[in-house]
C-alpha cells in the first residue's frame, strides 16, 4: 500500500526543488516514502520467502530464498541513509535514490543472473 504515496512524494520533491525553501523537508518526505516502501517490501518478502514458502508458485531451495530476501533487505539501509541525507542536501537524497533504483534495475545485481 505504500506504492500509492510514491507519486505524492515525487511530485512534492519536484515542486520544492525549484522553490527557495522547503527542499530539505520535501526530500525527507520523499526519502521517507521510499524507505516505508522498502520496509513493507522487505516484510512481505520475509513473510513469503522465510515464513510461508509454501505460498510460492514453484518451490525454491532455502539458500535461493535467503538470497532473494537479502537482496530485498539491502534496500532498507540505503533508503534510510538517503532520507537522513535530506537534512544535508536534497540533491544527495535524489542522487542516492536514483542509484538504488539503478542497482535494482540491473539483472545481475545481488547475484541474480537471469
Amino acid at each position: 500500500m505504500t506504492i500509492v504515496v510514491i507519486p505524492f512524494g515525487t511530485s512534492l520533491l519536484a515542486d520544492y526543488l525549484r522553490a527557495k525553501q522547503g527542499q530539505h523537508l520535501a526530500a525527507g518526505v520523499y526519502g521517507g516514502v521510499l524507505l516505508a516502501m522498502a520496509v513493507a517490501f522487505t516484510a512481505l518478502n520475509a513473510q513469503i520467502l522465510l515464513r510461508r514458502p509454501e505460498l510460492l508458485a514453484s518451490p525454491l531451495e532455502p539458500e535461493a530464498r535467503r538470497r532473494i530476501f537479502l537482496r530485498a533487505f539491502t534496500g532498507v539501509i540505503p533508503y534510510a541513509v538517503a532520507t537522513a541525507l535530506a537534512v544535508v542536501s536534497p540533491y544527495a537524497t535524489l542522487g542516492l535514490t536514483a542509484a538504488i533504483a539503478a542497482f535494482y534495475a540491473l539483472p545481475f545485481a545481488g547475484g541474480v543472473t537471469s
